[in-house]
């Protein structure tokens, strides 16, 4: 009776999530606008949503939705049949829906427009050079190439087309949304592009031609796990009347709204049912307003969680193997040597290796990389601050009859504790910084903002995830000091008086 009473709440919690329908998206202007649509018109229909924007590339939504951590997001026929499915890239959405229907998961709903892979080029370097087709750069000498990082892995992108077109040139890395800016400013002449990207005109970009047509049609649809029509019934007839009512004009009307306009995704979204007038010139957001914004608290609360509940199991796992690594001599080294080695992982690559491992894509893989993070200071500041204790005060709590477990619980620890605190402000301070990095994989905080500023390249939206997870820092980091000085004035109190 009482496990069927412990188990109600957990089958309520299951039911309730079953019952949400959770929309992802890319993290790029495009996507995350599509998001925004699909949640909108969702939500229109009477369905409860979650968006979950800006969750990464190709390979992290579709594992979320393989895993079931999110029920559809827009993706692109081209990417479906080369990156998902590993295949040709000129398969019908029939054949595509034939084979997917074998992972649980289904393509529908053509939007309208087809938003393929284009390659620009500075317009003056493309006159100089008399660029005009892609097999043009062959054999171009000079030309620096800045491409996003998923279109230089992924097949359908740099290592498909410089086999297809025998390019040699060795490109640079950046983000996609920086791309424009770069190219803009000197820094790179040939760039990748979407062919509804809003930015295209207003940078005079020169667009060479596919001539030898690498790159497939990049029609846009709705991926989904295969039972979303029949569990979201009324939510999914209205995202079906979505179906060829978006063009390209109409898609880069939205995305210049949120790329050259400043408004937000879910105002560009909401544009969706107007006028296609051509857009306004570009104005600034007012960063006050970014920065109180209304997912200012669901973003702080969302940090919280990731920082504390990390660092709490850190402390839980951490201290103990510090003091294992003081009191055995054997295991010191191997102890310290693999949170070392932990810590120099970069941080997107351990996400990625944990969501393989988890299953699974935003809170508990981020929980757990960040988990891994802390552990080096906790671990090493418990080893010093055992081993700062004297040998002197040992054989005193020996002569006084303490064993072992009791000497390091009554004496030993306490006596390290301030070491001990110190590596764990240290290691709270880290998480804070950190825990940005999760937002790439879905699980929120205020990262979310720096990834959706990064995607427009707005510098207000930039700092208004980047202040308050610095201010944060500085208020964990003073929260720990106050706790050191009362801990402090509490010990000298209880200190016996000198006679």
């Amino acid at each position: 009776m009482r496990r069927a009473a412990l188990l109600v709440p957990l089958l309520a919690a299951a039911a309730a999530h079953a019952d949400t329908l959770t929309v992802g998206s890319k993290r790029f202007t495009e996507s995350y606008i599509l998001g925004e649509l699909i949640a909108q018109t969702a939500r229109a229909a009477g369905a409860d949503v979650e968006f979950r924007p800006g969750m990464g590339g190709t390979a992290i939504l579709y594992e979320a939705l393989r895993t079931g951590a999110i029920d559809l997001y827009p993706e692109y026929t081209g990417t479906i049949a080369r990156e998902i499915l590993q295949g040709g890239a000129r398969a019908s959405l029939d054949a595509l829906n034939a084979r997917l229907a074998a992972l649980g998961l289904a393509a529908s709903v053509p939007l309208g427009f087809d938003n393929t892979y284009a390659i620009g080029v500075r317009a003056a370097v493309a006159k100089r050079r008399g660029l005009r087709r892609i097999s043009d750069l062959a054999g171009q000498r000079g030309l620096r190439l800045g491409f996003g990082h998923e279109f230089l892995a992924r097949r359908d992108g740099w290592p498909g087309l410089a086999a297809a077109y025998g390019l040699a040139q060795r490109p640079r890395g950046l983000d996609h949304g920086l791309a424009y800016e770069a190219l803009a400013a000197g820094e790179v002449d040939v760039i990748d592009l979407y062919s509804t990207d809003a930015k295209i005109e207003r940078y005079a970009i020169a667009v060479l031609e596919d001539d030898r047509g690498f790159f497939p049609a990049y029609d846009a649809v709705l991926l989904h796990r295969a039972d979303v029509p029949r569990r979201f019934a009324r939510a999914w007839q209205a995202l079906a009347r979505l179906e060829g009512t978006i063009d390209a004009v109409r898609m880069r009307r939205m995305n210049a709204a949120a790329e050259l306009e400043g408004r937000s995704f879910a105002e560009a979204a909401r544009l969706y049912g107007t006028a296609r007038a051509a857009p306004p010139r570009a104005a600034g957001r007012d960063f006050f307003a970014l920065l109180f914004g209304p997912d200012f608290w669901r973003l702080t609360r969302e940090h919280l969680v990731l920082v504390f509940a990390s660092l709490a199991a850190s402390i839980a796992v951490g201290v103990p193997l510090g003091a294992l690594a003081a009191k055995w001599a054997r295991a010191a080294q191997p102890i310290l040597g693999a949170v070392g080695v932990i810590q120099t992982i970069p941080s997107l690559a351990l996400f990625a290796f944990l969501i393989a491992l988890v299953g699974a894509i935003g809170t508990a893989p981020a929980l757990a990389a960040l988990f891994l993070y802390a552990l080096l200071p906790i671990v090493r500041n418990t080893h010093a601050g055992l081993e700062g204790v004297g040998a002197g005060m040992r054989q005193a709590a020996q002569a006084l009859g303490l064993s072992a477990g009791q000497t390091l619980w009554r004496i030993e620890l306490p006596l390290a504790l301030p070491t001990i605190l110190a590596g764990i402000k240290t290691s709270a301070v880290i998480n804070v910084g950190t825990a940005t990095i999760a937002a790439f994989i879905g699980a929120g905080g205020y990262g979310e903002r720096i990834a959706s500023g990064l995607a427009l390249n707005d510098t207000a939206l930039l700092l208004a995830g980047a202040v308050p997870a610095a201010a944060l820092a500085l208020l964990v980091q003073a929260a720990f000091e106050l706790g050191e000085r009362r801990f402090g004035w509490a010990r000298k109190a209880l200190a016996p008086a000198k006679v």
